[in-house]
């Protein structure tokens, strides 16, 4: 039995050879049941066409793991191995996980701060668009990207995508029980990139954006869909599962069809990543237990509070209008509005997403095909990232003063995040305690002073009258 070794929360694999006739994905059953001081994982393989079958398994502890497999298939079934788990490199600090019931963190227990953005499509387009976007991505401040497994079929968005994931001959005549591999393979090798540059892919693994017949698949071929997907790539650290964008729209599935969907996921994925669904006129039940945290579309930045406490889970907005000039609304705000966002989300106990949507004489828009940026929200959310980066992990909206609702956050007694958005207040009464350390922001301009080094608690301090200000009030 040989030994070989991976790091934690790394992706090890196990490639068997195996057969080919007939239909594999469908007729072959491939799992490998992996052991350690009393543990057991259970993880299911895949076939990968030609013949190769793989296994891929995301250790999640240090020390020696046996494995044995098995299959409906003599030739699959019964191999063993040893895989010696040793600690993370720099830089790895596992899958994300809830932590603090509202809040992010590393399996490590690193706090994670999602700041993501939009780019639907980019795995779609050519070779050059994705390394272009691969380096605009190196540079921005965006720690999470939203994307689709499926090509999308919208405005701005009407090119063939390279490779399709089934077998068949397009546009719908479709072998929905044969998987394309090489599709696969091109989202795997996007996952690494993002990987390396620290950002989670937020998979979106349905949509309703679609001329294909991807969106109007039967249940048993969504949930074959969805198994295959989960096998292929649950053991990279970074992904999150979507089931859906605007789960609504997608006619012929009801709420049934969608818990029933978020339970295959959520039963085939041994490593329990962060499971979400994406609104569009209308919420999913974001109460149920398979639904890790809240993704919302909507501009109502104040209701993020109400919903953070209503279901007891974290909010990510997601989806709040993007920054650009195309005709659509949603797709037309000003930067100024999308960094206000920000920060009102910020204060209200919440994340919140970035898209861009300027026109293109190519059609290349960042919130479909990526590309290049172009806006100038992107360097006032890489401020508020450093800014949040700097203060304890795990802000509360803070209660007890009504000239506070909806507009701070807090470490009580230890520090406070105030901002003020389109109000221009001469003066601020500081929190009790103390003694203070106040900050001076302003959130455009992207400039931070110190406006009282120490100040009592209780104090009433003068403020320059303008508006986008923020105050950032922390405990000496």
């Amino acid at each position: 039995m040989k030994t070989e070794a991976v790091e934690q929360w790394d992706l090890y694999e196990i490639t068997l050879p195996g057969p080919s006739e007939g239909n594999p994905f469908r007729e072959v059953e491939l799992a490998a049941l992996f052991r350690r001081a009393g543990r057991e994982l259970l993880v299911d393989g895949f076939y990968d066409g030609d013949g190769v079958y793989r296994i891929r398994f995301m250790p999640d502890e240090v020390g020696e793991w046996t494995y044995v497999t098995r299959s409906n298939v003599p030739q699959l079934a019964g191999m063993q191995g040893r895989v010696v788990c040793t600690p993370p490199s720099t830089g790895n600090h596992g899958p994300v996980r809830v932590a603090k019931r509202y809040h992010f963190a590393y399996a490590d227990g690193t706090p994670y701060i999602p700041f993501g953005t939009t780019c639907y499509a980019w795995v779609h387009q050519t070779d050059s668009l994705v390394e272009q976007t691969l380096e605009t991505l190196a540079q921005s401040p965006f720690n999470k990207l939203r994307m689709c497994v499926f090509p999308k079929s919208y405005v701005f968005n009407e090119n063939e995508p390279p490779l399709y994931p089934f077998e068949g001959c397009p546009l719908t005549d479709w072998q929905f029980d044969r998987f394309n591999p090489v599709f696969f393979r091109r989202i795997e090798a996007c996952l690494y990139r993002l990987r390396d540059l620290a950002i989670e892919a937020d998979l979106i693994l349905l949509h309703p954006y679609d001329r294909w017949g991807f969106a109007q698949m039967t249940a048993e071929e969504d949930d074959r869909y969805l198994r295959y997907v989960v096998a292929r790539l649950a053991a990279f650290r970074n992904v999150w599962w979507s089931m859906a964008n605007e789960f609504d729209f997608m006619e012929g599935k009801n709420d049934e069809d969608w818990d029933r969907m978020f339970r295959v996921v959520q039963d085939a994925d041994p490593y329990d990543h962060l499971r979400s669904i994406h609104n569009g006129a209308r919420f999913y039940d974001h109460s149920a237990p398979w639904v890790s945290h809240c993704s919302v579309q909507s501009g109502n930045m104040e209701a993020g509070k109400m919903w953070r406490q209503n279901y007891g889970k974290p909010v990510v907005f997601d989806e709040v209008c993007y920054e650009g000039n195309i005709e659509d609304p949603w797709g037309n705000i000003t930067p100024q509005e999308l960094v206000h966002r920000f920060w009102r989300g910020t204060v209200a106990g919440c994340y919140v997403g970035h898209g861009e949507t300027y026109l293109h004489p190519h059609d290349i828009l960042w919130w479909s095909k990526g590309g290049e940026l172009h806006g100038e929200s992107p360097s006032r959310i890489a401020f508020l990232r450093q800014v949040l980066g700097e203060l304890p992990h795990g802000l509360t909206p803070a209660e007890g003063n009504w000239r506070w609702q909806d507009r701070a956050v807090m470490v009580e007694g230890r520090c406070y995040l105030f901002y003020f958005g389109p109000h221009q207040p001469s003066f601020w009464t500081l929190p009790e305690g103390g003694p203070w350390h106040v900050e001076l922001l302003d959130t455009y301009q992207m400039t931070r002073g110190v406006l009282v080094r120490h100040a009592e608690g209780g104090a009433r301090i003068r403020m320059p009258a303008k508006p986008w200000q923020a105050l950032v009030v922390t405990r000496r």
